[in-house]
């Protein structure tokens, strides 16, 4: 039973009419003096409870809480991944190109790709399975995304049909609307860690986030209208060099760095940092490559002169692509990049 649960069960307490809080309120009713309470009060979260209403305190406390003893009791931190273009991509049926419609003769039997009330086709992005079973052993996770919630479930019902992974941490626009916030995730954002593909989505917390490339595995008719998809031409993303197997040594390296040392240094660190470290880390192994490939390949470039090829620079939209595997973008970082003149 998680804490909120646990609290909104309590008896009442005897002192409870004198002050109160209202921390928990559900339904309009505080779980603690069972007083009437404004439903403007605090912050809903219905995903979790139906009717649960905390204040800002009880969020602010709870967040702490929560961190603390999946850091002490679990060694875990809190993992927030969205669904369309992430783990996954779906299409109306009624838009497939004429090069793709093969694929509704495949739905019944690939573990990878199904229909969704015969009106969409919905597309498991490559070792999602392995990175999901991985990633649950580090972190505690929850589903973000810009769906509604009949959409949520239904996908998860194929991706976590015994909540596993999640559990019922599922948030959806009939919570947030049309961005995103850690406010609803219920963890201090010094241990969250954000997955997406869309960066703009999460204007508060770009520091939190590990921008993946985005997966499109239908044809893109808003974008490039001549280029095949990936199911046009039978193929896919690499499973083992592809942007989540990438995207899960990354994550392994900040729970490992965030983990290092004793338990008393945990109050010092911040995954924010450590994802900080993590571009700044790749953009210095981009910039060596470049500058040995750039040295290789002009003889006027020597060691004396090499450093004055490089250039430090604040950018709040570059991306920043992945030298591992197939090179697929990782993430995009706000933070200083290593680049070589041209």
């Amino acid at each position: 039973m998680s804490l909120i649960e646990n609290s909104c069960l309590e008896p009442e307490s005897k002192t409870a009419t004198l002050i109160c809080g209202h921390f928990f309120v559900r339904y309009g009713i505080c779980c603690n003096c069972r007083s009437t309470v404004d439903r403007d009060y605090g912050r809903a979260f219905d995903y979790l409870v139906h009717g649960l209403q905390l204040s800002h305190k009880a969020v602010a406390v709870t967040k702490s809480l929560t961190t603390q003893l999946a850091c002490l009791n679990e060694r875990k931190l809190h993992l927030v991944l969205d669904l369309d273009h992430t783990l996954l991509h779906s299409i109306m049926i009624s838009r497939l190109s004429e090069g793709e419609k093969y694929l509704l003769g495949e739905s019944d039997f690939r573990e990878d790709l199904w229909t969704l009330d015969r009106e969409m086709l919905i597309k498991l992005r490559p070792f999602v399975h392995e990175f999901l079973k991985e990633a649950n052993e580090i972190f505690s996770m929850y589903v973000y995304t810009m769906g509604n919630r009949d959409y949520a479930q239904a996908v998860l019902k194929w991706i976590d049909p015994k909540k596993v992974y999640f559990g019922d941490r599922v948030i959806t626009r009939d919570e947030s609307g049309f961005s995103k916030t850690l406010d609803l995730v219920l963890a201090d954002e010094c241990g969250v860690v954000i997955v997406d593909d869309t960066r703009h989505v999460w204007p508060d917390h770009e520091r939190n986030l590990l921008q993946i490339t985005k997966y499109s595995y239908f044809r893109d008719y808003s974008h490039d209208k001549e280029s095949k998809s990936y199911a046009e031409e039978k193929r896919d993303e690499s499973r083992n060099q592809g942007s989540l197997a990438n995207v899960l040594k990354v994550l392994k390296d900040v729970h490992q760095e965030f983990f290092r040392g004793g338990i008393e240094e945990l109050d010092s660190k911040d995954v924010r940092l450590l994802l900080q470290e993590q571009h700044i880390a790749v953009s210095i192994k981009i910039c060596s490559q470049n500058l040995s490939h750039q040295k290789q390949m002009s003889p006027f470039i020597s060691g004396s002169n090499k450093h004055e090829n490089v250039k430090f620079y604040k950018s709040q939209s570059m991306e920043l692509d992945t030298i591992t595997g197939t090179g697929s973008r990782v993430y995009s970082s706000s933070e200083e990049h290593c680049l070589v003149c041209t």
